[in-house]
């Protein structure tokens, strides 16, 4: 039986497989980015894909302080159309 990656999201902090969340991440250059395929550089952070959890986080701005920089509001608009999808 293979192994389900677990990751937990920043703001529920629930413990969730892999698949269930979308990773934000800073670029070395210094970006804020959507990562969909949950491998690209730089420091990461775990956000379950529900309009609440999005909204949760952008009130609390728990992604500014865990990617240790601002988070435009684009990136919350980004996820927003995810769920969507």
């Amino acid at each position: 039986m293979k192994k389900i990656p677990m990751r937990t999201c920043v703001v529920t902090l629930e413990k969730l497989p892999k698949k269930e969340l979308i990773r934000v991440v800073k670029t070395p250059e210094g970006n804020v980015i959507v990562d969909e395929s949950g491998k690209a550089n730089g420091r990461g952070a775990y956000i379950k894909l529900n309009l609440e959890t999005i909204a949760k986080a952008e009130k609390s701005k728990i992604l500014n302080r865990k990617l240790e920089i601002d988070v435009p509001d684009s990136i919350y608009e980004e996820l927003r159309n995810k769920v969507g999808v």
